[in-house]
């Protein structure tokens, strides 16, 4: 394993944050089971609650098609017999859309615009948000903070533990919190209700929303320009992205040691220009 602490004071080229990423099994292979992507893959397409993310797609997706589409997005193997072993995303894909992303931090910095943030993986991609906050905060953005203290409540016949909790903020980014801790949630009720609040009491609404899981895929769903993270068995948000629906969404493995991330958070922001 490569250590970050070390590789992050100079600038990142992207080879070498590709090869950084492959060693850390940020992408390459990753911890991620063939079969859970699939198993999502079938779920999705289905219309999961848990695997849509808030995103309603204007076509039909098959499970075929949303493998086929993961491989071009994400560098899933596109071959269905592959049934098992450890999944693979492709490290030039993940640092061509964090270039993307990127690019869409830049602009918005660069306009002093509104940035919404949130995330349901906080245990692992609250380490790239959190400083990504603090730099457009510095360079002028507003990052909004609405629905504070909001309160998700279980909803019949759904997952009661999953669909809980209270909308927090750290560092401005928005996380769900249950039980005195940060929840894991795919759900897009804690975005949907501070877009719900934004809306009601006619606050600006934001320029871009930097996010993952349900957090970006609300944000998708009620229009607005997001940009996000997504591993390999959360397909909604590359799907969002083949659709319109998402700007950018960024392929990695969302669950690794938090420190392990800092590479992709300083490349973000020298591409940025922040």
């Amino acid at each position: 394993m490569t250590s970050p602490a070390r590789l992050t004071t100079a600038r990142w080229s992207s080879p070498a944050l590709c090869d950084y990423l492959e060693a850390n099994a940020i992408a390459g292979r990753v911890a991620t089971p063939r079969q859970d992507s699939l198993a999502k893959y079938r779920r999705m397409a289905a219309g999961d609650p848990q695997c849509t993310f808030g995103l309603t797609f204007t076509r039909a997706w098959t499970e075929r098609d949303v493998l086929a589409e993961m491989a071009r997005r994400c560098g899933v193997s596109p071959d269905p017999v592959v049934q098992t072993g450890p999944d693979c995303i492709d490290p030039e894909l993940t640092v061509g859309r964090l270039s993307a992303m990127a690019v869409q931090l830049g602009r918005i910095a660069a306009a002093q615009g509104t940035v919404l943030m949130g995330t349901g993986h906080p245990a692992g991609l609250l380490a790239i948000h959190a400083p990504l906050a603090r730099r457009l905060t510095a360079a002028g953005c507003a990052i909004l903070t609405p629905a504070r203290g909001w309160q998700a409540s279980p909803r019949s016949g759904g997952d009661a533990a999953a669909e809980s909790g209270e909308l927090r903020f750290i560092d401005r980014v928005a996380v769900l919190s249950r039980n005195a801790g940060l929840a894991h949630t795919h759900l897009p009720a804690a975005m949907e209700a501070m877009i719900a609040e934004l809306r009601e009491t006619g606050g600006p609404m934001p320029d871009l929303v930097v996010a993952d899981h349900g957090f970006a895929g609300a944000a998708g769903a009620a229009g607005l320009p997001v940009v996000g993270f997504a591993d390999c068995n959360d397909p909604a948000l590359f799907i969002g992205e083949a659709e319109g629906l998402v700007d950018v969404a960024v392929p990695l493995d969302d669950n690794v040691q938090p420190d392990l991330y800092e590479p992709i958070t300083a490349f973000l922001l020298a591409e940025a220009g922040l």
